[in-house]
């Protein structure tokens, strides 16, 4: 295990390979059903079954090169094994599907505890990223609360109402993008409430 700074670009490659590569092979097989010990599975299927060791293998390496893991990324590598197993052990790629909403329920929950208690849980994860006062960081909190409820809401009507194929797109690009432009319309706050360096001088 080590502890010396990443690389930027090979972070980023094993975060957000894994995603990319679920998404290509779900394109390449989508319209193709195996058989399988006398059991017939769909593309999506199969690619669950194929990302599963694909994700926690490279979970493992970025935590081997920087001895550490986010809270966020140990809890989502947990429910794709235990969810993405459920769809294939079930043929069921409903439980996969799920997965989104489970997570974006979770962390809006305990964002929602805190908040329930005067606290700000972000604050403890992201206040190296951005140092804010206090009211800034209950503000965020209450907003990022709930955007994770959105988009749990957003994931369980796109699954339930749509195609596979449109809830891959939703999945691998939606929720990226709906994040990223969410934290860019945060900007406005991030000025408000910055935390100026009182070291000086």
């Amino acid at each position: 295990m080590s502890n010396d700074p990443i690389n930027p670009m090979l972070k980023t490659a094993l975060e957000l390979g894994p995603v990319l590569a679920f998404f290509a092979a779900y394109l390449w097989l989508k319209d193709d059903v195996f058989t399988i010990a006398g059991t017939e599975y769909k593309g999506f299927i199969l690619v669950t079954a194929g990302f599963i060791p694909v994700i926690v293998a490279c979970t493992g390496i970025l935590w081997w090169l920087t001895g550490k893991l986010a809270i966020m990324q140990i809890v989502t590598v947990v429910l794709i094994v235990v969810f993405g197993g459920l769809s294939v052990w079930l043929n069921d790629e409903r439980f996969f599907k799920m997965k989104p909403t489970l997570i974006y329920v979770l962390f809006g929950g305990a964002l929602g505890f805190g908040l329930l208690r005067g606290q700000s849980y972000l604050r403890h994860v992201m206040s190296g990223l951005m140092p804010l006062e206090d009211e800034g960081w209950m503000i965020l909190t209450r907003r990022v609360t709930a955007l994770f409820f959105g988009l749990a809401v957003a994931n369980e009507v796109i699954w339930r109402s749509m195609s596979t194929e449109t809830w891959v797109y939703f999945k691998t690009f939606g929720l990226t993008a709906a994040i990223f432009l969410f934290f860019i319309t945060q900007n406005g706050l991030f000025k408000k409430y910055a935390v100026e360096d009182v070291d000086k001088g």
